[in-house]
């Protein structure tokens, strides 16, 4: 775990080691002399070649390459965390290790020193948090002999399944609901090679469908219902303790199915049970009004919201969700789908962050239920996905200029932009 301590040890460490300005100038100069000489076996000033190498090491010390870490993919990472073993093969595209983003202007609004990082899971390799569950339900699969699996999707966990079974050698078979899935995620779904069946009906019925075909054939099922999911979606409780130090006091999370909150939930309380955070967050669960079984109490038949991937009116992980909340003494809530895409908005234009709509329902909720927010409070908001898996609803929904049929002159440019 990277706690506050051990960060600032290593960033002191490192300007001890820091060369002064003068010792980076006199070995950027000597690094360049050895070039242009000392690499023919040649030196100056009667220098010889070995005290031009020592002069080199010098100047590569003053100025050295960045590092980047070798990050194995969360099995790996937390292995021991995870139901895994020698003889689970990983399936992995080294997912995992997402930034945690200070959101310096959604702070701001919510005022009082209240301190709001963004969980940005839309970079894992196939642009959603799924991917966490991914790797996990794919390798078991794997390991335990299965030759193809199938899941019903609003499209990110479709666009997951068909990458990681096809990199594990597998058939992927995915139902999604005909004419509700945002084209960049059945665009993954194709090209990853799985084979995509567009059913008449929401994405509930299509989950009873696969269930059903999971029971009678020989093919697992990995949406949530699938436990290695859940564990391996809990490795981004452990990833924002490493980052924070300890849990945050709020984790506002879009819900959907209810297994990213399940899971967040059971990780949470695994690392503060092992001593690695000492405070438990309320877990914020915030639904599309228009798809909101766990606010209303009640399945919801024909759920519809802009925020497709949260566009689910029986979520299979309900209890777990509800024990969540009721442990936490968190709360769930249902926000517009106007107060989405202001959200929406808001992270892109004021944080540089692009997400996927369903994603910006977590600040959406945080900026609803801003008043309730503790003083000096630390506060994650999930964004599950990537905002190319949506870009229909980015070109519909922006406030920015779009300016076409403009005469390919610099006057005319430069009139444009308001010279």
């Amino acid at each position: 775990m990277v706690c506050r301590a051990t960060a600032a040890a290593r960033a002191t460490a490192k300007n001890q080691a820091r060369p002064t300005r003068a010792g980076e100038n006199l070995g950027r100069t000597l690094f360049k002399m050895w070039r242009t000489e000392g690499r023919f076996g040649l030196s100056f000033f009667g220098a010889p070649v070995a005290l031009l190498q020592a002069l080199r090491r010098l100047g590569q010390a003053a100025f050295p390459a960045p590092t980047l870490q070798d990050w194995p993919g969360l099995i790996e990472a937390y292995r021991r965390w995870l139901p895994v073993s020698a003889a689970t093969p990983v399936i992995t595209l080294r997912e995992g290790a997402t930034p945690l983003i200070p959101a310096p202007v959604i702070s701001e609004r919510v005022g009082r020193g209240v301190k709001v990082f963004l969980k940005y899971d839309g970079l894992n390799p196939t642009g959603s948090f799924k991917d966490r569950g991914m790797t996990m339900a794919i390798s078991k699969a794997k390991e335990a002999g299965s030759e193809a699996v199938i899941c019903a999707s609003t499209g990110n966990t479709s666009a997951a399944a068909a990458a990681y079974a096809r990199r594990g050698g597998m058939r992927a078979f995915v139902l999604i609901p005909d004419g509700y899935v945002a084209q960049g995620k059945l665009a993954q779904a194709l090209l990853y090679g799985a084979e995509v069946l567009a059913v008449k009906g929401n994405f509930d019925r299509a989950l009873a469908i696969v269930r059903e075909v999971a029971d009678t054939y020989p093919v697992t099922l990995v949406n949530s219902l699938n436990p290695y999911r859940l564990q391996g979606q809990k490795t981004a409780a452990f990833e924002v303790v490493d980052a924070l130090g300890d849990a945050p006091d709020w984790l506002c999370i879009p819900v959907g199915n209810a297994g990213n909150i399940s899971a967040y939930w059971m990780g949470f309380n695994e690392y503060r049970d092992a001593g690695h955070c000492r405070t438990l967050p309320r877990m914020m669960g915030f639904q599309a009004a228009g798809a909101a079984p766990l606010v209303l109490g009640h399945t919801v038949e024909q759920p519809d919201t802009i925020a497709t991937a949260i566009r689910i009116g029986n979520p299979v992980n309900r209890e777990n969700a509800l024990k969540a909340k009721a442990e936490s003494n968190g709360d769930f809530m249902a926000v517009t789908d106007a107060e989405i895409i202001d959200a929406y908005k808001l992270l892109g234009s004021g944080e540089g962050v692009f997400c996927e709509p369903a994603s910006a329902a977590s600040v959406a909720g945080l900026l609803k239920r801003r008043d309730e927010v503790p003083t000096g409070a630390t506060v994650v908001c999930v964004l599950t996905g990537n905002g190319l898996k949506d870009p229909t609803t980015a070109i519909e929904h922006n406030d920015s200029h779009f300016h076409t049929g403009i005469d390919p002159d610099m006057a005319t440019v430069a009139r444009v932009m308001g010279f």
